[in-house]
């Protein structure tokens, strides 16, 4: 296998990113008081950046979004009745929804805000100007929760795969002395995921990182796995390409995914051929694939 010629384009892509990132920088530097009094606003050029390069690449049906998803209580396809013993319920406001706007519907829009329904969300990513210590527990937990949310079944009553997961920084400010960043970063994931039931594989984080620096990725298992396994890559000086790959790589997975797509997959990202991951991270208990 070659690919070298995607690898580069990639790496040449999220150069740009970081390269416009680091301008903005330039012209607004970070300040300690400022970050304070304005935190909702602290990573939304990066949120804007990083979603203007996804709509660069993934197919026109799929919109890159802001907001919330409804799950209403009712009645779905043509009888199904599996909601009738929940009430409405709704998720806290997420940075970027990735949506399938081609096939399913729009409840409420102004601009890039939404309201949407489960069925039609392909992925989520929870955005950070600086990735934080209390970040990893926080996000995982809030996009764990949107996750259950979105919980839904195809046409013949099989489950959907989940949307695919993400949380992404510009930069982490994570900096631990006695132990490495990457393995304090998964044992606080992990403890985020020590909960009663266990998630199902799609309700955990698929990708956590920051974007020219490091990545955490989560593997695929088999249809009867009952772990999930995480990886780590450090970033070398031609590898900036990993994490916009990553984030291209789990949106389309799910959106070209048999579960809800009958349309092969195109090859449109490429790994470095026997790149192994830099360190195996550990092992988070699942009850399965999905649900």
């Amino acid at each position: 296998m070659d690919g070298e010629r995607i690898q580069k384009y990639w790496s040449n892509e999220i150069d740009s990113l970081i390269t416009t990132y680091k301008q903005f920088e330039l012209l607004i530097p970070d300040d300690e008081k400022d970050c304070s009094a304005h935190k909702g606003e602290d990573g939304r050029f990066v949120e804007d950046l990083i979603s203007e390069y996804l709509k660069k690449y993934l197919p026109k049906s799929i919109e890159i979004l802001t907001g919330f998803i409804l799950r209403p209580a009712v009645k779905t396809g043509l009888k199904s009745k599996t909601r009738k013993d929940e009430t409405d319920s709704h998720s806290t406001q997420l940075d970027i929804i990735i949506y399938n706007s081609y096939e399913y519907p729009i409840f409420q829009r102004f601009g890039n805000s939404v309201i949407v329904p489960p069925e039609g969300v392909l992925g989520i990513i929870s955005v950070k100007k600086h990735l934080n210590d209390y970040d990893i527990k926080k996000e995982s937990i809030a996009l764990y929760r949107a996750s259950k949310l979105c919980r839904t079944l195809d046409a013949k009553g099989d489950f959907l795969r989940g949307p695919f997961l993400a949380l992404v920084s510009a930069k982490s400010m994570i900096d631990k002395s006695k132990t490495e960043n990457h393995d304090w970063i998964f044992k606080k994931l992990k403890e985020s995921y020590n909960i009663t039931p266990k998630p199902y594989f799609d309700d955990l984080l698929g990708y956590i990182g920051s974007l020219d620096e490091w990545s955490i990725f989560k593997r695929r298992p088999n249809k009867t796995s009952k772990e999930a396994d995480y990886i780590y890559f450090n970033h070398k000086d031609y590898e900036s390409h990993l994490g916009l790959q990553y984030l291209l790589t789990g949106i389309l997975s799910v959106f070209y995914d048999s579960s809800r797509n009958n349309v092969n997959r195109p090859g449109f990202t490429a790994f470095p051929s026997g790149r192994d991951a830099d360190k195996f991270l550990g092992k988070i208990e699942i009850l399965g694939l999905r649900k």
